[in-house]
């Protein structure tokens, strides 16, 4: 599991590799993530888009970047956390992502930038 705290804003990130909707013949692995961000901070904040670096071993380099997560902007209370899980398709069987959110802090509207930690995106025969 990869961390990363920012301004208060604790972000988790689990990955499981995903066989049954990957094709290798193809040069297509799926991969979902599971995203945990707890807000440790006093004040409430919104998550208002999100940015990706998504790197593959293959050498392609993509960027994502959108509103919200998953299709929501969500509010996280102090002490409250938000889980979604998304996914990632890469043409080689090992990559990474990272990036960051824009959050705003809800009391007075500021932005800021919460990091989202580089995790890797591998396959298990991979690791053998």
């Amino acid at each position: 599991m990869a961390t990363q705290i920012t301004a208060g804003v604790k972000v988790s990130v689990e990955t499981v590799y995903q066989p049954e909707y990957s094709n290798p013949e193809n040069q297509h692995y799926m991969f979902a993530y599971k995203i945990t961000i707890e807000n440790l901070g006093d004040y409430s904040v919104q998550l208002l888009r999100r940015h990706w670096y998504i790197f593959d071993s293959n050498g392609t380099r993509r960027e994502v970047e959108g509103d919200g997560v998953v299709g929501l902007q969500p509010v996280i209370e102090p002490g409250e956390l938000h889980e979604y899980v998304s996914g990632c398709n890469l043409k080689s069987d090992m990559g990474t992502m990272e990036g960051d959110y824009q959050v705003m802090r809800e009391m007075d509207g500021s932005l800021f930038d919460v990091k989202i930690p580089k995790f890797m995106l591998i396959a298990p025969h991979r690791l053998n």
